[in-house]
């Protein structure tokens, strides 16, 4: 009998069950695929932001804003590779410029440190190749960029030393209620549990649902990528964004912590949760969007591999983190897209 289950092995879930592996808890962490990190933890631009961006109030602005905070110390603790080399969010009209002002003080209300509007002449020496017409910048000193897989897996190794029991190969069919708690239905076994955690990522509904009415929906959305060799990664000094839209924050350039470059994504809405291939129109999409920032720059001969990850967005348009109204010792941990790699620390606590 576990006192806590945690269903999804992503950013998330991993970083609950260490979170939790502190206490004296006896823990499993259920994991449908092979190993942790296989689904939207695994394909996504591995941004630590710096939490600008959400809407003041929302569950978003309060994680990102706490677990920007946290990844310095964690990264050092697990021993995984983290720069904080801050982002420029950047303005290609006087339309935009007021974007930046706005963001600028979403920032300030969001309680994020290290923010400054950056003019033109400032913003060319702060970043060399960019588009001429760049006429200024939202500069966050607090972003950063970290390998989400490596720390999905540190943070899961982490928990397994402290005595979180691990269920690979292991979906979950059925949940029913008990006296003492809940009986999962996983794979061949069953687990009998206490309390559950639902951090199922883009399944978070549907493991919802096997206890619940519903109450929420998740919307797959593809972002599409390219990967450029080691040593690329020099061509920007910042994570470069354009100014955001309704869709998102758009189509980015950033280093990698390994030393190369990530060029993306877009954002499709998909109807399948397993629709991680690339489109020749998705990459034609973020190729073109990003020589807006770096026009006649980019090496595209140098690219080793593209690729596609699914994010989790839900139809409450926030994230999801709450003991379910009608399942007592039910919690989800549910519609964690972006910004959730920077959040997942402060969701655990």
């Amino acid at each position: 009998m576990y006192d806590v289950a945690i269903i999804g092995a992503g950013i998330t879930g991993t970083s609950i069950a260490r979170e939790l592996s502190r206490y004296r808890l006896q823990v499993v962490l259920i994991e449908k695929d092979s190993d942790v990190a296989n689904g939207t933890t695994k394909g996504n631009s591995a941004i630590i932001h710096a939490g600008f961006d959400p809407e003041t109030g929302t569950l978003k602005a309060q994680f990102n804003a706490a677990g920007n905070q946290l990844y310095r110390k964690l990264c050092r603790e697990l021993e995984v590779p983290y720069k904080e080399i801050g982002s420029l969010v950047i303005a290609f009209s006087e339309e935009e410029e007021q974007t930046l002002r706005d963001l600028f003080e979403r920032g300030l209300a969001n309680n994020i440190p290290g923010l400054e509007l950056v003019g033109q002449k400032e913003l060319h020496r702060m970043e060399h190749a960019l588009n001429k017409k760049a006429r200024s910048a939202l500069y966050a000193a607090t972003a950063g960029i970290v390998d989400p897989y490596l720390m999905a897996i540190a943070l899961a190794e982490s928990a397994a030393v402290n005595g979180v029991d691990i269920r690979l190969n292991c979906p979950v069919t059925g949940i029913r209620r008990t006296a003492a708690g809940f009986r999962i239905s996983c794979g061949n076994s069953e687990i009998e549990t206490g309390q559950v955690i639902n951090a199922a990522g883009l399944y978070a509904d549907r493991i919802s649902e096997l206890v619940n009415p519903p109450s929420f929906k998740i919307m797959p959305t593809r972002g599409e990528y390219f990967l450029l060799d080691k040593g690329t990664g020099r061509l920007a000094r910042h994570v470069l964004f354009p100014c955001p839209t309704s869709l998102g924050k758009g189509v980015l350039i950033s280093p990698t912590v390994h030393g190369n470059l990530i060029i993306g994504p877009n954002a499709e809405p998909v109807q399948s949760r397993e629709a991680t291939e690339t489109t020749a129109s998705g990459l034609a999409y973020v190729r073109e969007h990003a020589e807006k920032i770096k026009p006649r720059f980019l090496p595209y001969d140098q690219v080793i591999t593209s690729f596609s990850g699914l994010r989790a967005k839900s139809d409450r348009g926030d994230f999801i983190v709450e003991e379910s109204a009608e399942t007592p010792g039910f919690f989800n941990a549910a519609g964690i897209d972006s910004p959730g790699l920077v959040s997942a620390p402060a969701i655990a606590l």
